[in-house]
């Protein structure tokens, strides 16, 4: 990976006494291996969020100067997949905006670059004169959806959704295909969850817009073509 100019990285914001553990912990717990040593913790920038996409194919948020990898699992990319397509589908009658997948980097908030398995962004969020091709663009979805993995901890979970709502996400799904269930987000504090026997409804976001957990997880779960 090219090395960056030491005058382009940001001063770290982290306490000069902290250690990895006191790392950790700020990042909600997260294992230690999801926390990458170079560059230092602080001192990352979205450029090597960009290179290491690019050549070592593993995604990286950004927090604050620490590069944090993205928990990932070829079950969870599956659901996340049906996920957009759903979207897409309700999007071709009803063209509210549009969806981005989970390799959609967005930086939310400044030093906060963030990765949602699935993203909507409605029209009014895109800027009118369009959008450049860099790789990561200044822009808040009106939904985010994080598929959770094995390693994604609750406190960090409840860390992203405090970030999400105060950049202006409006609504934040967070599925869990290990338990089935879903919960649906209107802030950090106001959640509906669902069970595998529930839907989850687009609200003012996407109004109506359904999506039941009972056919996702078929869909996921399907190992051949239907007889």
């Amino acid at each position: 990976m090219t090395m960056i100019a030491s005058e382009r990285l940001p001063a770290t914001r982290l306490p000069r006494r902290w250690t990895l553990a006191d790392l950790q912990q700020h990042l909600g717990g997260i294992p230690l291996e999801r926390i990458r040593l170079y560059p230092p913790p602080g001192l990352a920038t979205e450029e090597h969020v960009v290179q290491l996409a690019a050549h070592e194919d593993r995604l990286y948020e950004l927090e604050d100067g620490v590069l944090v990898e993205k928990a990932v699992g070829w079950y969870e990319s599956l659901v996340a997949v049906l996920i957009v397509t759903e979207l897409n589908k309700f999007l071709e009658t009803n063209d509210l905006g549009q969806v981005l997948g989970a390799d959609g980097t967005l930086r939310i908030l400044p030093g906060i670059v963030k990765i949602p398995d699935v993203s909507f962004l409605s029209w009014s969020r895109f800027p009118k004169e369009g959008l450049s091709r860099r790789p990561i663009p200044s822009l808040v979805p009106d939904l985010a959806v994080e598929v959770l993995s094995e390693t994604n901890t609750p406190q960090e979970m409840a860390r992203k959704r405090k970030q999400y709502f105060r950049a202006g996400v409006r609504l934040v799904w967070q599925i869990d295909p290990a338990a089935r269930t879903a919960e649906a987000y209107t802030s950090p504090a106001d959640v509906c969850r669902v069970d595998e026997n529930g839907t989850l409804d687009g609200g003012d976001v996407l109004p109506g817009f359904r999506l039941s957990l009972r056919d996702l997880f078929a869909r996921a779960d399907r190992r051949g073509p239907a007889e």
